[in-house]
Parts: structure tokens; sequence; C-alpha cells
């Protein structure tokens, strides 16, 4: 069987650094600072350049710029 998603109009930010969303947790790895969003599928790294995409239900998670591209479009 085969399924389409339903359309949906989301909202996301592009994240670049500490400070740029209200979800971004910062912590540290052995000294180096590490970034990540509490979803409801638990803790998901970060980085530059990533999208935080706001879910139906008002959750966070974040998708990598070539996924994103792939799979949304701005509307107005």
């Amino acid at each position: 069987m085969k399924f389409r998603k339903k359309p949906v109009v989301i909202e996301a930010t592009q994240w670049f650094k500490d400070g740029d969303h209200p979800a971004v947790v910062k912590g540290k790895l052995n000294d180096a600072p590490i970034f990540w969003i509490n979803t409801l599928e638990g803790d998901m790294m970060v980085v530059p350049g990533d999208w935080i995409i706001t879910g139906v239900k008002g959750e966070h998670y974040p998708c990598k710029p070539d996924i994103f591209e792939q799979t949304y479009e701005r509307v107005e």
C-alpha cells in the first residue's frame, strides 16, 4: 500500500546559533558545546543550518536543510 502525506502548513525557522530558537537546548559533550531539541521521540541534535519545525500539536523537531528543501515549499 502507498500513502500520500496530507497537505499541512507548518511553521519553521532555520537555526544558526545559540539563542536563535527557544526550543534549542545547549549542553556540553567532552567540553564541546552541543545543541538539541526535546522532541516527542526523544532528544535530537541540531547543528547550524538545520530547520526547526513546529508540528501540528505545537511540538518542535529539527530537519536537515536538504530534506526540508525536498519536502516543503514556501507559502504566503
